[in-house]
């Protein structure tokens, strides 16, 4: 690598996965700190589409410490729930917040190029978005199918950008950078590497905290429980927590699907270097974990980056 003609130019590209990807921000800040790298392009899906367009205008640091300080209690209030055909989660709370971070900004002024990807769900096309309200393009970006309600965006309705595309490699190609540094959060489940490394005879290089909240998606399932109309008097706690409830079904197979796809898109637009956070790391809402996920992106990288 070299290091006589300043930092190296790097397109930076930000994966899908709810709030696992808080740990983007911890990407960000160790690759800011190694000094070797100088971002020159994002481009993000989902929520590596917020992260990716608010660092993009300068607003991350606002960011972080808004989001560091969100309480489990906090997100909850954040998360108005709409009932309705196309999603739990109306969202206009959380949204109005966001809106007010990122600001009247369009995706053209932008200092840094972005590029936030979205789902068409009537053409099947992922769709990239370059131009126009910088909020607009977040919005539709990481409008989480079923959960979140869909967005309409010039005419069209869009989802998650990582239903079709959780590491969006392809768009990052355009951009004039010497290399790609990906994000993936559809990284090797920690209680699999805790296995492997015991039966090998070594610690845990990951081990999951044994104080894990269950995450917010169990809240969802308690609250269908009781909205549902042929949930009884004799409905009991357990059914919830389960591990197959419906919601903790609709996460794993969102997540196992995007790690599929991942796969094929890291094998047809390989990254100079991918940083991958545990699928497990956290659910998929639980935001009020912001400084957990920040400092496990963190640390990630600058283990990565120790050996380049």
């Amino acid at each position: 690598m070299p290091d006589n003609h300043g930092p190296l130019p790097i397109s930076l590209v930000l994966g899908s996965g709810g709030a696992r990807g808080l740990a983007h921000i911890g990407v960000i800040q160790a690759l800011e700190e190694d000094g070797r790298f100088a971002i020159r392009s994002v481009t993000g899906a989902s929520i590596g589409a917020v992260v990716g367009g608010l660092y993009a205008a300068g607003k991350l640091a606002v960011y972080t410490e808004w989001v560091s300080s969100l309480s489990q209690t906090d997100v909850w209030r954040l998360l108005d729930f709409s009932f309705t055909r196309r999603g739990l989660i109306e969202g206009h709370a959380l949204m109005r917040k966001l809106e007010e971070l990122v600001g009247d900004v369009q995706m053209e002024e932008l200092p840094i190029p972005f590029t936030a990807v979205a789902a068409d769900i009537e053409r099947r096309r992922e769709v990239w978005l370059r131009q126009g309200s910088l909020f607009e393009a977040m919005r539709a970006s990481m409008a989480i199918p079923g959960l979140f309600t869909p967005a309409l965006h010039s005419g069209r309705w869009l989802v998650d950008g990582g239903l079709l595309s959780p590491l969006p490699l392809a768009p990052a190609k355009g951009f004039r950078a010497e290399q790609t540094v990906a994000v993936s959060l559809n990284g090797v489940a920690r209680r699999v590497e805790a296995e492997v490394d015991l039966e090998s005879g070594r610690a845990g290089r990951n081990p999951a905290p044994s104080n894990a909240p269950s995450g917010v998606l169990q809240w969802l399932g308690h609250l269908r429980s009781r909205w549902s109309p042929e949930a009884g008097e004799g409905s009991s706690a357990a059914s919830v927590t389960a591990p197959d409830n419906a919601f903790e079904v609709m996460a794993k197979s969102l997540d196992a699907m995007q790690d599929r796809i991942a796969r094929f898109q890291v094998a047809a637009y390989p990254p100079d270097l991918l940083v991958e956070i545990p699928v497990d790391a956290c659910g998929v809402l639980d935001f009020h974990r912001a400084k957990d996920m920040i400092a496990l992106g963190y640390a990630t990288t600058r283990d990565l980056l120790k050996v380049r």
